[in-house]
């Protein structure tokens, strides 16, 4: 089907939850800390999408990609719930450093 095989998409996404939890770990930026949230969610979808391609019952496969699906979903609402702290963040602070964002208030 895609000449990975399932060792190769494990390492893939493995790869991604790496980046990604390296991303949190490490920035202080806010838009920074949801991209790299977004890698380790993608990673996620991955694994979803590429083990419902191989079910073996067709009903398995769709719950996978609708799993997919949902996650994508709640990938698009964190984003934005992100970005409206953001903005919210920085019309309070004058900043987007998340070692500033203690409380939201001014």
């Amino acid at each position: 089907m895609t000449g990975l095989n399932e060792v190769g998409f494990l390492a893939l996404s493995g790869a991604l939850v790496a980046v990604g939890l390296f991303g949190v770990l490490t920035r202080r930026n806010f838009v920074l800390l949801l991209i790299a949230i977004e890698i380790a969610m993608n990673a996620a979808i991955l694994n979803f999408v590429y083990f419902a391609a191989f079910s073996p019952s067709p009903p398995a496969g769709l719950a996978g990609q609708s799993a997919a699906v949902v996650l994508v979903g709640f990938a698009a609402t964190e984003v934005a719930v992100g970005l409206a702290i953001v903005l919210a963040l920085n019309r309070a602070k004058g900043t987007i450093n998340v070692a500033e964002a203690t409380e939201l208030r001014s």
